[in-house]
């Protein structure tokens, strides 16, 4: 797609390798497959799109896109609004642009860079007339969300003058910017970067909307670290937001995440620790299902101050086709806490006789957080670490918790 004025400083670069649109290629499979009988293409400014048909006999994409399709794509970047069209033949954008043949439904929504300026755009097309539920909005800015990652990655790798702030940017675009406000429930998470901060290393945090009303939160560690990692991590994240859209078990979101990474074509295959959690608002509080592969096990504060072990140890991802993966359930009722952490925190060492900090002192710490709010629980935590390893910090620490106030 030929730059509009105003996008031309921001080009990523000439036509790439097939290599180089692999991460936005798998956007568009992972769009069409969900989505169903659809194609999807993602375009940035400067590349020729990666597309993906969803079904057999959807015609593919990938050559070029129609001069129609074209036009409305160049409706999404020009004014950075999503476009979203259940019948070509009854809007008036459509028909103006003259409607592609064969399609019937079309939608379009806007991928940015990391400045906030649109870089190109995500877009799906269907042959027959389709209503948009709210789930395929949902759905399709999640996966617009993901290219733009990919776009701030690359940014980064480009434009990063030193290590340090290629690291802080490569992570900032890893992390959600903040986190969203659940009904009746409050939520925090801390994230403190290990080593020295040149390179990024692999622990992620994520919440957000999945079926009906509930809600996912999922805690991670991608094994190693640099670009490699983050690619990982990015996988990670949207394959999760993408199954959670569709089912809100957790053993099968980890489940399909495993099949992603086994699926991913790359010379530098990784696998992770997750743990994920399905959280669905109640009245008297809310409702849990976990599971966990190969991660510590998630803590549960109970309003008393007692603190129990929640979920059975499951299989890293990433490493077999069929993973040992179990699903644990309980309910937070008010003043209850579900703690979700990565294992910096527990395997932080003391200075001076390199003693770990181990799973009882995290136990009597939290079973001592009386009456404290979410903020100032994973406040807490980051410090004790802190103070314990005395500021040598040598992995990433994540805590994430979630409180029925």
């Amino acid at each position: 797609m030929p730059d509009p004025p105003h996008l031309a400083a921001r080009r990523l670069g000439s036509t790439p390798g097939a290599g180089a649109l692999a991460p936005f290629d798998r956007v568009a499979r992972l769009a069409a497959l969900v989505l169903g009988p659809s194609l999807a293409s993602v375009t940035v400014t400067g590349c020729r799109p990666a597309s993906a048909a969803g079904s057999p006999g959807i015609p593919d994409l990938a050559g070029r896109l129609s001069a129609a399709e074209q036009s409305l794509l160049r409706s999404v970047v020009e004014s950075g609004e999503r476009v979203v069209i259940a019948d070509v033949r009854l809007d008036r954008r459509a028909r103006a642009a003259d409607p592609p043949a064969g399609v019937r439904a079309w939608a379009g929504f806007p991928v940015r860079d990391p400045g906030g300026a649109v870089a190109g755009a995500l877009c799906v097309a269907d042959l027959l007339p389709r209503t948009w539920t709210a789930r395929d909005i949902q759905l399709l800015e999640a996966l617009a969300q993901a290219a733009a990652g990919e776009v701030a990655l690359r940014v980064a790798l480009r434009h990063g003058a030193e290590r340090a702030e290629l690291a802080r940017t490569l992570q900032e675009s890893l992390l959600p910017p903040r986190l969203p406000q659940i009904p009746g429930l409050a939520v925090a998470a801390r994230y403190v970067a290990g080593g020295s901060g040149a390179e990024v290393l692999g622990d992620f945090y994520d919440v957000f909307p999945s079926v009906g009303t509930s809600w996912g939160l999922v805690v991670g560690d991608v094994c190693g670290k640099g670009v490699p990692a983050a690619k990982s991590t990015a996988l990670a994240r949207y394959t999760l937001r993408a199954e959670a859209c569709r089912h809100g078990r957790p053993s099968l979101i980890l489940a399909a995440l495993n099949q992603a990474l086994l699926d991913w074509l790359t010379d530098d295959p990784r696998f992770l620790s997750a743990i994920y959690a399905t959280v669905r608002p109640t009245p008297a509080g809310a409702s849990v299902q976990l599971s966990s592969a190969g991660h510590p096990l998630a803590l549960i504060r109970r309003a008393a101050g007692r603190v129990h072990t929640l979920g059975r140890p499951g299989t890293l991802l990433g490493l077999l086709p069929d993973p040992g993966l179990h699903d644990s359930r309980t309910t937070l009722r008010h003043g209850d806490s579900l703690i979700l952490f990565t294992d910096g925190v527990t395997e932080a060492r003391r200075r001076a006789s390199r003693h770990l900090y181990g799973d009882d002192r995290l136990r009597d710490l939290i079973t001592g957080l009386a009456d404290m709010p979410a903020t100032a629980m994973a406040d807490a935590i980051q410090q004790a670490v802190h103070d314990f390893s005395g500021g040598e910090i040598s992995d990433d620490t994540v805590v994430l918790i979630l409180q029925v106030p």
